[in-house]
């Protein structure tokens, strides 16, 4: 008899932006380490969570009949036919054209269901209720934003609508892009995880905030000269952080502080150059100045 407590009783979503190309999954369980079993994608092809009793061979094989050029529901019945213990499974598939697909087995524990429609493929397997899949859908639909936030959005969602019957531990975050990774080497734009977490998905959420300030591109009304007020607090700040030793410095000595805190901090991807900054960046270096005070 199959173990209970071995399941991968979850709920998830996968999506797809048509505007940006971007496919993604968001995940939640009562489940050590998650984002290490359900989620799986490839830029360019689709979007994979595969869950329950989870197949993880879907995730690769999946990706590869996508890859070969096989619609999502294609896709989908060839892994479940091909399965003995389907009625085991729960998947859901998203492919780069925006068509999904969702699976349920006969053998889930309940509650459990899914739902799929254009760009959006949501399951979850012991639920509370059905509640949770109809909000994650509703909330995804109707949200704007980036891929990332909409699935994140409605991930917790879902979670306030009764989520896992069983309670919470760990949920993840995929999403991939077409040189998407860090310096453009790979398509990862954003994977994040939580393994082990009260609060798993709000800590996700914490952490996608971090990922977006230290890896998104600057937003061009973001842009700020080094000139006036700008260059008099970024000289009290930088000095404050003791990244100078005097107030009265040089263009060039400021230039080379403020490019050491930039690599110091981890922000090669809002590194503007010589006489400009980033409000972001001006902003985290305020909050840090202010967590010294405390």
């Amino acid at each position: 008899m199959k173990n209970k407590d071995q399941i991968v009783a979850t709920f998830s979503i996968v999506g797809f932006d048509p505007k940006t190309k971007e496919l993604g999954i968001a995940v939640q369980s009562k489940f050590l380490g998650v984002g290490a079993v359900v989620p799986w994608a490839k830029a360019g092809v689709g979007a994979i969570a595969t869950q329950s009793f989870a197949n993880t061979s879907y995730g690769p094989k999946g990706l590869d009949l996508m890859a070969s050029g096989k619609s999502a529901q294609e896709t989908l019945d060839l892994l479940v036919s091909d399965d003995e213990e389907r009625g085991s499974r729960q998947a859901g598939i998203v492919d780069a054209n925006g068509n999904a697909a969702t699976f349920t087995g006969d053998d889930c524990y309940d509650w459990a269901g899914g739902f799929a429609g254009p760009n959006v493929a949501v399951q979850g397997n012991i639920l509370v209720n059905e509640k949770t899949v109809e909000m994650m859908v509703e909330t995804f639909n109707n949200s704007e934003g980036e891929l990332s936030e909409r699935l994140l959005t409605a991930l917790d969602a879902g979670q306030n609508a009764g989520g896992d019957s069983r309670g919470k531990q760990s949920a993840a975050l995929l999403v991939v892009k077409e040189k998407g990774g860090y310096a453009g080497f790979n398509d990862r734009y954003i994977d994040l995880r939580v393994d082990d977490h009260p609060e798993p998905i709000k800590e996700l959420i914490r952490l996608h905030k971090l990922q977006q300030l230290y890896f998104s591109k600057t937003k061009a009304n973001h842009i700020l000269e080094i000139k006036g007020k700008i260059k008099e607090e970024l000289t009290s700040l930088l000095s404050k952080l003791n990244y100078l030793s005097s107030k009265e410095v040089s263009d060039v000595q400021l230039n080379q502080a403020f490019k050491t805190f930039i690599h110091t901090e981890n922000f090669e991807e809002r590194d503007l150059g010589n006489g400009k900054i980033d409000k972001e960046v001006l902003e985290f270096m305020k909050s840090k100045v202010g967590q010294l005070k405390n």
